[in-house]
């Protein structure tokens, strides 16, 4: 079969190869699919540049993320979405699955729509509700907020009566926040966002903010977050950890939340299948749709790995095999 290979650590357009390389096998509690659609993740970047906290043996084949069609056995033919069981990854034609954590697909979304709900949808999902508590009424502030898991968030908690302020880095992504329900939309790149939240909130702040940035985004967050306000460090996709100061938390009376969304995997798998259950119940009520921006042939996951590192897409960007 065609598989991705990262022999190497570097930059993912540099070092992931496409070659022909044996068709895994299941073994107990294993399923064996059939990738229909392969999301692609920031994680995957990091991975090929030996930066992530789970470090798969090389080569491997990166993607953590899919929807796939079972091959054999008793749950033969079923349309699953999950993450694959690495170094056999997403990126190829078939991939391994743990049978407990592969998930039946929403009938309500495409293979695309599908592959790019898990990851993004439940990390969402446990940072605002399980972690920051958001109430229907409160302010929710989201950075990346047309990026992937920034855009579930902008859709969970609009889900959730929240009201949500979405930042973003250019005029593209703005409309793209605005079409997912944003009810203010900033753009990082002309204007403050620290000014336009403390304005927007007559002084008050953000009572929940979802930052997967890090970096200056955390530092303003920091600055128009709400007294007992809640800000969820969930990554640092601008490249750097932030140190914040805890004096500040102490005077200003917030909290830092972190969330490893991965975690309840291993610690409290049935909070992750609830979670699954209520997000297709959403999507089967056309309250949530992944933004699918571009669907790749197998030939183009490297380049749309590359492009997800350095923050040109706007959405996800799904492979299909």
């Amino acid at each position: 079969m065609r598989a991705w290979q990262v022999g190497e650590l570097g930059e993912p357009g540099a070092v992931m190869r496409l070659a022909e390389v044996e068709q895994p096998s299941a073994g107990d509690g294993q399923l064996l699919v059939r990738v229909r659609a392969a999301a692609v993740n920031f994680p995957d970047a990091l991975m090929c540049r030996g930066h992530y906290q789970v470090r798969p043996p090389l080569p491997f084949t990166p993607g953590v993320e899919l929807c796939g069609e079972v091959v054999g056995g008793e749950r033969a033919g079923e349309r699953v979405i999950g993450t694959p069981l690495l170094p056999a990854g997403a990126f190829a034609e078939y991939a391994l699955m743990d049978a407990r954590a592969a998930f039946t697909a929403p009938a309500a979304l495409d293979d695309a729509e599908a592959a790019a709900m898990h990851i993004a949808y439940q990390t969402a999902w446990f940072g605002l509700h399980r972690r920051a508590a958001l109430r229907a009424g409160e302010t929710l502030l989201v950075h990346a907020a047309a990026g992937g898991v920034g855009s579930a968030a902008v859709q969970l908690g609009k889900a959730a009566g929240a009201t949500v302020i979405g930042v973003v880095g250019g005029p593209e992504k703005a409309v793209a926040a605005r079409e997912l329900g944003a009810d203010v939309v900033i753009d990082r790149r002309s204007e403050d966002f620290v000014a336009v939240v403390k304005e927007f909130t007559g002084g008050r702040g953000a009572d929940v903010v979802f930052d997967p940035v890090g970096g200056d985004a955390y530092t303003g967050s920091a600055r128009c977050v709400a007294f007992e306000g809640r800000i969820v460090v969930v990554g640092f996709a601008s490249g750097t950890i932030p140190t914040p100061g805890l004096n500040h938390a102490l005077v200003k009376n917030y909290s830092v939340l972190g969330l490893h969304w991965g975690l309840y995997g291993v610690h409290e798998p049935a909070a992750v299948t609830a979670a699954h259950a209520e997000l297709t119940a959403l999507a089967g009520k056309g309250v949530l749709r992944p933004l699918v921006s571009e669907r790749l042939p197998l030939d183009g996951a490297a380049d749309g790995v590359q492009r997800v590192a350095d923050g040109t897409t706007t959405g996800r960007v799904v492979v299909l095999p």
